[in-house]
């Protein structure tokens, strides 16, 4: 319950923060416009909360329904508007400021994941190298000859600093169904150039994560099977282990390294294991049930215990992803940049048919994502808050009459004609944009109860 909480907070917090933005870009432009505004809402139906402002008595409200929010201003088709005011409805305001009105919502969340961007590569983060593991069998990376511990330099002349990158351009490379030429450097610091056929990635292939499907792994040092540290009160506390006992078998499989101790734990949720342990030169003999976890969907079992620290060197594994301020203004635009351009594809794709719709994603998952970014750590949580922020821009961009984008294509046809458009046309256009709305609502939670059942 603990955990569904965290998790539930995490995601309401970054929906909350978002919409808040979102809508503070319309609110702001409008006043700057001479716009009355009459409520700015966070949620949609039966205000919970609410509090007058300003001059102009401005509404500020916390509704019911928390999946978005909207700004309502003064404007003679939603009511009479006295005539002294009449100047300041949002109807009559020129169509170009009705345009920036409109298009202040998208652009205030863009403008949040440049700052994000931009703090974050200021302050820098912390990200797993490109430093790779032993290929997964019969793999495309196997076939193509990578080696464990080799560190990926870059791919098709493209730097690569992290494996978040390697991860970024590989799906990129293969919605391209292209071929990758990776530059990789071994632990001998002898480099090669390997290429990979990524053109024969099917549709399927490209759902989850495109690492694995290659047959990347991250490289993880093999530590001893020594115990670091015990959970007070946990299951193996209750079992006596102590830290600085060593595994030496569990149940009949000898234990060489973490690894194992770790896979043989979380396999066995709820059932008896005998582990044969070290302690000072005595081999103890001791038994314990791992407690029955929910982690995804998906049982494992846990018993409250910690790897020791043998001195692996962090700065082997890890880098420190830092740029100037100018740089890392460039960095962070670039980078929202090419996410958003990536969000468009990746939907045109699916509209297509190249790849599938079960890529779209519904409030289940956000939230998911929301609690797992939030228990990494403050970094990982605001980068999430960043990707968000994006998508719900690019969402708001499309040409899908209820959104702001639909909002924005009548002006372009009004700019265009010399005159709005008919009354009638934008209501068939509500209609129609309504039943795309719900269409994609439809998947998305079809998506994400999927998720749920399949683990």
């Amino acid at each position: 319950m603990g955990n569904f909480l965290f998790y539930l907070g995490a995601f309401a917090l970054a929906l909350g923060l978002l919409i808040v933005v979102h809508e503070a870009g319309h609110f702001i432009v409008a006043r700057w416009c001479g716009v009355k505004v009459l409520r700015f809402s966070v949620g949609f139906g039966k205000p919970l909360l609410s509090r007058r402002i300003g001059k102009d008595r401005t509404e500020l409200a916390l509704a019911a329904f928390p999946l978005g929010g909207y700004v309502k201003m003064l404007d003679e088709r939603e009511g009479e508007v006295d005539i002294r005011e009449l100047p300041r409805a949002f109807n009559r305001q020129a169509v170009w400021k009705r345009f920036v009105i409109v298009l202040a919502g998208p652009v205030a969340n863009f403008l949040l994941a440049i700052c994000i961007y931009w703090v974050l590569f200021v302050h820098g983060v912390e990200e797993p190298r490109p430093l790779l593991g032993k290929p997964i069998a019969h793999s495309l990376a196997e076939q193509a000859g990578f080696e464990e511990g080799e560190l990926v330099r870059s791919i098709n002349g493209q730097a690569i600093a992290t494996w978040q990158e390697l991860r970024w351009e590989l799906l990129r490379q293969a919605l391209d169904k292209g071929d990758a030429t990776i530059e990789v450097i071994n632990k001998r610091q002898e480099i090669s150039f390997r290429t990979l056929g990524l053109h024969s990635l099917n549709t399927a292939d490209l759902e989850g994560d495109i690492l694995r499907q290659i047959g990347f792994r991250f490289y993880r040092p093999q530590l001893p099977p020594v115990i670091g540290t015990v959970t007070p009160g946990g299951v193996a506390e209750l079992a006596g282990l102590r830290a600085g006992d060593r595994i030496l078998a569990i149940g009949d499989e000898p234990i060489a390294n973490w690894s194992q101790v770790v896979s043989l734990i979380r396999d066995a949720p709820g059932r008896t294991l005998r582990l044969d342990v070290d302690r000072h030169g005595q081999t103890l003999k001791l038994s314990l049930i791992p407690a029955d976890t929910d982690d995804r969907g998906k049982r494992i079992g846990r018993i409250g215990i910690g790897v020791r620290d043998e001195g692996v060197e962090r700065a082997g594994l890890m880098t420190i992803v830092r740029y100037g301020p100018v740089a890392s203004l460039g960095k962070a635009m670039s980078q929202t940049w090419e996410t958003s351009a990536f969000s468009l594809s990746m939907l045109g794709r699916m509209i297509v048919g190249e790849i599938s719709w079960k890529n779209l994603s519904g409030p289940v998952t956000i939230a998911d994502y929301a609690g797992q970014s939030a228990k990494l750590g403050l970094a990982y949580y605001i980068k999430f808050l960043a990707l968000i922020s994006i998508s719900l821009g690019v969402l708001n961009m499309l040409p899908i009459p209820l959104l702001d984008g639909g909002h924005l294509m009548y002006y372009i046809v009004e700019i265009i004609k010399g005159g709005p458009v008919p009354e009638r046309v934008m209501e068939i256009g509500q209609q129609i944009g309504l039943a795309l709305l719900v269409m994609l609502m439809a998947f998305a939670f079809y998506n994400d109860i999927n998720r749920l059942v399949s683990g």
